[in-house]
């Protein structure tokens, strides 16, 4: 039986407590981790965690539950994929956050893993994912982790609701069938949507933004019958450095609340070129919330009628 262990790392400018914080809150990784799609927890039980991971690996969509361990005194993280998706076997690792100064933290990340029936083609496509996702994800994760430490101004998160006389399945239904979206919605002028994997989207589209530009995107979407769409943009519009958000669908005695939520982070390089040399980040802030707000509230809209319409 092959077993293979690898490591990689990389030092971050934020304090060692704030790195591990924010590595141990998993709410936080779609933001942190570049091939992170959603994340949630099934189990909390003091420093003993099982969590179920969403995300992309070698362009494909996977998704895992894994076993964590948390030792916030050494400020160790250790995980275990529970049931691991072929043509993983076994999955295991540490996150070890190490002080270098007040203000630095070198971050390791180690990895042990096998194939299915020790097939050499698999542990390749392991190989390879890995130490993509590894390479990819921690530059990003630096970024993101220092930006969450310092409270940068360049992230942005907000909410746009309806109220529907109608009901979550037909809200949810009118959201998840996207590949209907240029039939549906004014602003969608092209869109594509494969799901090899129920409940797991990759939707590709191309929207008007309320200036009349177009603007392509793509997103791999996790789908949760009839309450809640979850997404990551993995193809971003210049002015934005990650963009992930919800769809979500909540009843009560008086009907349904359909919400649209975003998390922006700022392209802060080309603010200039793309709202001219005498923007910064207020108005690209400004230029976020009302593109994407203008996008959504009428998306909502034209859900809420489909809704209401089958009442």
């Amino acid at each position: 039986m092959t077993v293979r262990e690898v490591e990689h790392g990389i030092t971050v400018h934020a304090p060692a407590t704030d790195v591990y914080r924010l590595l141990a809150e998993v709410e936080n990784w779609p933001r942190l981790f570049p091939p992170n799609v959603h994340v949630e927890y099934l189990e909390r039980e003091a420093d003993h965690e099982r969590i179920r991971i969403w995300a992309t690996a070698n362009g494909e969509a996977k998704n895992w539950t894994s076993l964590r361990e948390l030792d916030p005194e050494a400020l160790r993280i250790t995980f275990r994929q529970e049931v691991s998706a072929p043509p993983v076997a076994e999955m295991s690792g540490t996150w070890i956050v190490e002080p270098q100064g007040p203000d630095e933290t070198r971050l390791r990340l180690l990895h042990t893993y096998r194939a299915v029936d020790d097939d050499p083609d698999g542990l390749t496509w392991i190989d390879q994912a890995v130490d993509r996702n590894s390479r990819e994800e921690l530059p990003g994760l630096k970024d993101g982790l220092e930006q969450a430490a310092q409270n940068d101004e360049l992230t942005l998160s907000f909410v746009d609701s309806v109220r529907v006389e109608g009901s979550a399945k037909d809200l949810y239904d009118f959201v998840n069938e996207a590949d209907r979206w240029t039939e549906r919605l004014p602003h969608v002028s092209e869109v594509r949507l494969t799901e090899d994997t129920p409940g797991l989207q990759v939707l590709r589209m191309d929207t008007k933004a309320v200036d009349g530009s177009t603007h392509t995107t793509e997103s791999v979407r996790v789908c949760f019958p009839h309450q809640k769409i979850a997404y990551k943009q993995t193809t971003l519009p210049a002015l934005m450095a990650l963009h992930t958000g919800y769809w979500e669908f909540r009843t009560d005695d008086d009907g349904v609340t359909a919400s649209s939520q975003h998390t922006v982070v700022l392209n802060a390089d080309n603010i200039g070129k793309v709202l001219g040399p005498d923007a910064g980040v207020p108005e690209a802030r400004a230029f976020v919330r009302k593109a994407l707000g203008a996008n959504s509230r009428a998306t909502l809209e034209h859900a809420k009628r489909y809704a209401e319409a089958r009442r």
